[in-house]
């Protein structure tokens, strides 16, 4: 691949100003190691069958690192945001949080884990409990950070300032649920969530695929703001090879559970080593070129 060819991906919405991109110059390697693993291993046994959906992967994600881990559709990247969020025990093994093996054995101990790393995941309307009004939702984020005791005027004003960051207003919102809300607007909620939260690291898990393209430039751009302003690590799960290379600081190619590549955006998607990133690279369709379906695989 010439490396002036570009990865075409460009926001759906040029109405918005959206700066996409990471400092290819900054070496995030100098940064403090906040979650790192060895050997981190998931394996499923339905009846007879054995499935390897995590198989040894090595990771190391420092402070103010975007990462992105890219794969097809049963490459184990869901399976292991799972494992990196403590919803799923790794079989073999092991995770390391801010240093520390990590240690989610007890609720409690799974609790203030969670106040550390923090989720936004790809369908928006199963993400909230469609009983609890959008009041309940944020003022949940509040007493997590431990603001239980705040009069109620300031927590009103912490809830406007939240839903201001992501372009939605409280007073609009109040005594709605989020059922209410278009999935764009469930989108925003849940990054106002985040901008209460201020966790140490972003798991973001397809964030854009399940809303219209107007949205999705949108909703990048106040990730990467709330990244900016908080310093948090933010982790992106995504199949985007292309939306991959102008987001991120580091990128994992993800195939069969195993890491295949990895490295700065520049080294993996123009001097890629492995077929499997080459293939995902080939894959990314161009609007001025024929399109190459040789590699499809049809089952």
């Amino acid at each position: 691949m010439k490396t002036d060819e570009k990865i075409s991906v460009q926001p759906e919405d040029t109405r918005e100003s959206v700066t996409f991109g990471s400092d290819r110059n900054k070496d995030f390697s100098k940064e403090p190691l906040c979650l790192s693993g060895k050997g981190v291993t998931r394996v499923f046994h339905t009846g007879k069958t054995t499935t390897v959906a995590v198989d040894h992967v090595n990771f190391e994600f420092h402070k103010g690192e975007l990462i992105s881990i890219v794969g097809e559709s049963g490459s184990g990247k869901t399976t292991l945001s799972k494992i990196l969020l403590g919803l799923l025990e790794p079989t073999e093994g092991e995770i390391f949080f801010k240093g520390q093996p990590r240690d989610i054995s007890t609720g409690a101990k799974k609790k203030e884990y969670w106040k550390g790393i923090q989720a936004i995941f790809q369908d928006p309307f199963s993400s909230y409990n469609v009983f609890h009004k959008i009041d309940a939702v944020l003022l949940d984020c509040i007493n997590m950070r431990g603001g239980k005791n705040l009069p109620k005027e300031k927590k009103i004003e912490m809830m406007t300032e939240a839903c201001s960051f992501v372009n939605l207003k409280f007073a609009e919102l109040t005594n709605k649920y989020p059922f209410e809300l278009s999935g764009g607007q469930m989108q925003r909620l849940m990054i106002a969530r985040i901008f209460l939260l201020k966790p140490d690291i972003l798991l973001a898990d397809e964030p854009t695929s399940m809303i219209d393209a107007c949205s999705r430039a949108t909703i990048l751009d106040m990730l990467l703001n709330l990244r900016n302003e908080t310093g948090m690590t933010v982790i992106f799960i995504t199949h985007d090879i292309g939306l991959a290379y102008y987001i991120s600081d580091s990128v994992y190619i993800m195939e069969h559970g195993k890491f295949v590549e990895s490295g700065r955006p520049d080294e993996v998607m123009l001097t890629p080593k492995a077929p499997y990133t080459k293939r995902l690279i080939s894959d990314v369709p161009k609007i001025h070129e024929p399109w190459d379906l040789s590699t499809v695989e049809i089952k």
